[in-house]
């Protein structure tokens, strides 16, 4: 059965006093779930803004996809079904 639907998500990103925070919206159309992210630039190191922004979105974007797993897990148990196991973790290099 063919399943096609369209998410939407928004990036935002915030930079003052050497903090740059980062929140994703991600609207699915029931659901709209939010994540958030920040970075700060020591005072000792040189100011590179885009490095800010790729650490606060990064972080917002994990935020969000931890929260995503999270609604799927909670889908899976509410319709009776196993909880998919945890992917083992990687060691070393890729063979």
């Amino acid at each position: 059965m063919p399943h096609t639907v369209e998410w939407k998500v928004h990036l935002y990103l915030f930079e003052e006093a050497g903090t740059t925070r980062a929140r994703v919206v991600l609207d699915t159309g029931p659901t709209v779930l939010t994540g958030r992210g920040t970075a700060r630039c020591s005072p000792e190191d040189k100011d590179v803004p885009e490095i800010g922004d790729e650490l606060a979105a990064g972080r917002a974007l994990r935020d969000l996809s931890e929260q995503l797993i999270g609604a799927a897990d909670r889908d899976i148990e509410g319709v009776g079904a196993a909880r998919p196991p945890e992917p083992e973790p990687r060691v070393g290099w890729p063979a």
